[in-house]
């Protein structure tokens, strides 16, 4: 059974960058694509970026095209969700998760059947 786990959360000022990770256990990464999720206080949780797994497509919510990619190293069975010219905005909890699925579609989630537990990302001076 597929198992995820996030790390590399953390308080960070604005303009900072971040790396988070996504690891697999259980299963074999390279056949799922993976999409990075948050949810901030109050607010409903939305999709980020998404990768499928051959690496070939990419999906960027607008507001942080430009400033997060999302590397995968299958070697590692692991997704990244590096993240630059970080705002306050991006504060939230970041969760990665896994689909058999394309990623057209990703930003509600429905389609991720594997979630990770979440790491905090707090910006701010």
């Amino acid at each position: 059974q597929l198992q995820l786990v996030e790390s590399g959360g953390g308080l960070v000022q604005p303009g900072g960058s971040l790396r988070l990770s996504c690891a697999a256990s259980g299963a074999t990464l390279e056949y799922y694509g993976i999409g990075w999720f948050r949810q901030a206080p109050g607010k409903e949780r939305e999709g980020v970026s998404c990768i499928n797994s051959s690496g070939s497509s990419l999906n960027y919510v607008d507001s942080v095209e430009g400033r997060f990619t999302i590397p995968r190293d299958n070697a590692k069975n692991t997704v990244y969700l590096q993240m630059n010219s970080l705002k306050p905005e991006d504060t939230a909890i970041y969760y990665c998760a896994a689909t058999v699925f394309r990623c057209s579609g990703y930003r509600n989630g429905a389609t991720f059947a594997s979630w990770g537990q979440g790491t905090q990302v707090t910006v701010s001076l």
